[in-house]
């Protein structure tokens, strides 16, 4: 995400860390870079003149020019002022005192209104919750079935009626408290425009059941158009938070970077991919981080906080130890890091990664065919590599839709890393994995 300003950032500032001393000049000329980064990102330039204004500020100070190192001391203001552009903390969803929690998506339609509420659906089952997905679009075809095969792959209670909107959503709400569910997402209509018909029943809606959060749901890559349609709903509707949707495939960041100080409506999650999964909140100072190419290594802790099996990983350790790993185990591990999403993204949280990954494509469909492979082993074969003769070999590669050179590439990888654990072993497993969270 963000790769174009991400690189423009980078390159200004690797000017900037490269000189021993910084003068009022080189200041001025690397605000006026980071000016024309971000408008060509699509930043509302309103934005863009406060934003260089309160860095110009702060780094003519005395700050960065007596600075030992005044390059990281000017990288630093522009990460602080990025940050309080995104809105300075994290803003979590807003949970009613008295259950249920009511949470209304609207937005245009195509913004990601019903996968959203998929995914905000799953989150909060997974955090204890009781959630309910309601399907109040009357008007999209099949937009009611969709939300329906979402409930259903996600295990999650649906409703919907003939009524109109309005009657749906209230009559959802008591259904809820009835049901003893504490979280009710409401899945909105939504246009491919604005209009008045739009914003009236949105907003008898929100009289109607008098919602927690009303959360608008933009489109990043529609970059400042989505600004300007979140205007015209929070003037109409009133809206409490937004939901940026699609930013792995935004490459510049004009949305993300204009909408908290246009609007002065907190970013509450962003969605980083089209899976249930794939949803996120909103940290500013780790976005800020992503954006000035840091990585962001407290997101990627937690994926993996998330992805990673406790008891497994307890086994696992016993059989590094014992130089006992297998291809059961490898499936294992190979699966927990899919789980926390794809390849790339998590790379490019790794500080000083991102750059690295410039013009490098990420062969997700290797992993895919790895899978295949030891998929189409026996249960003897995947606990012992050594029975795999030529014959085996063959078979394994027609199961697998792989050719033998790529079965032999695998078993060639596998024998030299048991082999590296074997000396591991012997030297003392226990101090090399002692700092190791398994």
């Amino acid at each position: 995400m963000f790769e174009q300003l991400t690189d423009k950032l980078g390159s200004v500032f690797k000017k900037l860390t490269g000189r021993g001393l910084l003068t009022e000049q080189n200041i001025k000329d690397a605000a006026r870079e980071i000016r024309m980064a971000l408008l060509e990102a699509d930043v509302n330039y309103k934005i863009v003149r406060q934003f260089i204004a309160d860095v110009e500020s702060r780094a003519l100070g005395q700050e960065v020019i007596k600075s030992v190192q005044p390059g990281q001391v000017f990288i630093k203001i522009v990460h602080d002022e990025m940050t309080k552009l995104l809105g300075g903390g994290h803003s979590p969803l807003t949970i009613a005192q008295t259950p249920p929690t009511i949470v209304m998506l609207v937005g245009l339609h195509g913004s990601g209104k019903t996968t959203l509420a998929g995914k905000l659906a799953r989150l909060f089952r997974q955090r204890g919750r009781h959630p309910l997905l309601v399907a109040a679009d009357i008007y999209r075809p099949a937009a009611k079935k969709q939300l329906e095969i979402l409930a259903k792959s996600i295990d999650v209670p649906y409703f919907t009626s003939q009524s109109d909107a309005v009657e749906i959503c209230a009559d959802a709400v008591r259904y809820a408290r009835e049901k003893l569910y504490d979280f009710v997402i409401l899945d909105t209509a939504g246009r491919l425009q604005v209009d008045q018909t739009l914003m009236n029943e949105l907003a008898d809606i929100k009289t109607k059941v008098k919602p927690t959060e009303v959360i608008f749901v933009a489109d990043s890559m529609t970059g400042q158009e989505a600004v300007n349609v979140a205007a015209k709903f929070n003037e109409s509707v009133g809206i409490t938070g937004v939901v940026l949707t699609k930013l792995d495939g935004d490459a510049r960041g004009g949305a993300a970077l204009s909408i908290k100080a246009a609007l002065q409506v907190p970013i509450k999650f962003v969605g980083v991919g089209e899976k249930l999964d794939a949803l996120e909140e909103f940290h500013p100072e780790r976005m800020a981080s992503r954006i000035l190419g840091m990585g962001d290594i407290v997101s990627l802790v937690e994926k993996a906080q998330q992805a990673v099996d406790l008891e497994k990983a307890k086994k696992l350790e016993q059989k590094l130890r014992k130089a006992e790993f297998t291809f059961e185990d490898f499936m294992d591990q190979l699966k927990q890091v899919r789980n926390m999403g794809p390849l790339e993204s998590l790379l490019e949280m790794i500080p000083g990664f991102g750059g690295q990954l410039k013009g490098m494509k990420i062969d997700e469909r290797a992993m895919s065919r790895i899978e295949a492979i030891i998929n189409s082993m026996t249960p003897e074969e995947r606990r012992n590599p050594s029975v795999i003769d030529g014959s085996r070999r063959k078979r394994i590669a027609r199961g697998s839709g792989t050719s033998v050179q790529e079965v032999n590439a695998l078993m060639k990888q596998f024998a030299q890393m048991q082999k590296m654990l074997k000396q591991f072993s012997r030297a003392g497993a226990r101090s090399f994995l002692k700092g190791f969270p398994i």
